[in-house]
């Protein structure tokens, strides 16, 4: 299977992960979680916890 350079594997191939962020509320905290099973650091600042499952989702 060929592959642009520059690009990621393509949907239909098995190295493909969706990555759907959420944010986790956790008592006076809040945490970025990954549908590939990441999970961020707990922040006080909702801000932050969204920035970091922003920074999950388009980093390498």
């Amino acid at each position: 299977m060929a592959q642009q350079e520059g690009l990621g594997p393509a949907p239909e191939d098995p190295e493909y992960v969706e990555h759907r962020t959420t944010t986790v509320e956790q008592g006076r905290f809040c945490a970025a979680r990954c549908s590939c099973g990441w999970r961020g650091p707990a922040r006080r600042a909702r801000s932050l916890a969204r920035a970091d499952a922003e920074g999950h989702g388009t980093g390498p």
